[in-house]
């Protein structure tokens, strides 16, 4: 019998729990902590309800490779070493295998099929290519064949039109009818805009937000999922190359992007970290980057583990909950660099680290 005992985030409060299965018990396991048929793997540290990164793309490493099963598990053992152990999946080039779902050792998938491109806006046949009239209907089939969630592409060059407004709020209606969830890549004024007109549940980069649509998407629910870390990375080499339309655009979106961030937090909109980049296994990375655009650190921690979490429809460390965490020797708000060094981590109710 698993036994584990520490301070648990965000509460701040010493605790202790117990597994039974694959399930989280808390208080004393039945005989103690000392009890016979008691290990201890975990006691004193830090507990977090596992990390999360909201935008990765496992299963290729390049765009316009073919998607491949033995780098997907790869990948997504990558992020469970690092203490990820849910990810959401927003667009693949192939819905997610079955085996998937039933492999204990893999973090929980949440999937939203294959990206949906219509012409001009992604890289053709790396997703689904559909058509602007067949858009709605093919948003959910793939709603229906995933985790509920299906993934548009509402624009792609910075200097070429969105996917309409009109069309992407019918996509949102439809997909909200049934159930489902929207989310949808924009790094355009434009393609934000319409997103958060459109009613979307996540933007996907976000770059180019207008501040003056915040209040509406802390109203409406509407996550913001920056992805600062990928764009960070690209910088420099972006600031190299010869002046254009498409260069100067992305470079001024990116310059809004951690005030944007920053008043998003504080307008009340849920901002999550999404890596959306290689290696997998790096939200702790993303999470930093928050942290420097001005989120507390508590918030920063808490967009890529318990508000991720409670955004996915996952449970805390609590009675009843999957047991799934990780635990630190240090304080993660006090020192981000903790994140890369986890002491201890149990999915499913078996320790695999």
């Amino acid at each position: 019998m698993l036994c584990i005992r520490g301070v648990v985030l965000p509460e701040r409060e010493e605790r202790s729990f117990w597994v039974e299965g694959e399930v989280l018990r808390e208080g004393e396991p039945p005989g103690g902590f000392a009890g016979r048929n008691a290990e201890a793997v975990v006691d004193g540290g830090w507990l977090l309800p596992g990390l999360v990164d909201v935008h990765t793309h496992p299963g290729a490493t390049e765009p316009g490779t073919p998607f491949d099963e033995k780098l997907l598990r790869e990948q997504l053992r990558a992020h469970r070493d690092a203490g990820v152990l849910a990810v959401r999946t927003p667009g693949t080039a192939a819905r997610m295998p079955a085996w998937v779902d039933a492999d204990p050792g893999l973090p929980r998938v949440t999937s939203a099929g294959r990206w949906l491109a219509t012409p001009g806006r992604f890289i053709p046949g790396f997703g689904r290519d559909v058509s602007e009239a067949d858009l709605v209907r093919a948003a959910l089939e793939e709603s229906a064949a995933s985790s509920g969630w299906c993934k548009v592409v509402g624009d792609w060059r910075a200097d070429e039109p969105a996917v309409p407004l009109a069309l992407l709020t019918e996509v949102v209606a439809a997909v909200h009818a049934a159930g489902g969830r929207v989310a949808v890549h924009c790094q355009t004024a434009e393609g934000t805009r319409n997103a958060v007109l459109a009613g979307a549940d996540s933007l996907e980069h976000g770059m180019h937000l207008d501040p003056a649509l915040l209040d509406r998407m802390a109203a409406q629910g509407t996550a913001f999922v920056p992805t600062l870390a990928v764009f960070a990375a690209g910088v420099d080499a972006m600031r190299a190359r010869e002046p254009s339309v498409r260069r100067d655009l992305w470079l001024a979106g990116w310059d809004t992007m951690f005030d944007n961030v920053r008043a998003a937090h504080e307008a009340g909109v849920t901002v999550l970290a999404g890596t959306d980049s290689f290696p997998c296994g790096t939200v702790a990375g993303e999470a930093s980057w928050l942290a420097r655009a001005g989120l507390p650190a508590e918030a920063a921690l808490g967009a890529a583990s318990w508000t991720a979490r409670s955004w996915l429809g996952l449970p805390g460390l609590v009675d009843g909950a999957p047991a799934d965490l990780v635990a630190y020797a240090g304080d993660p708000t006090a020192d981000p660099a903790v994140l890369d060094h986890p002491s201890r981590i149990v999915l499913r109710g078996r320790v695999v680290r």
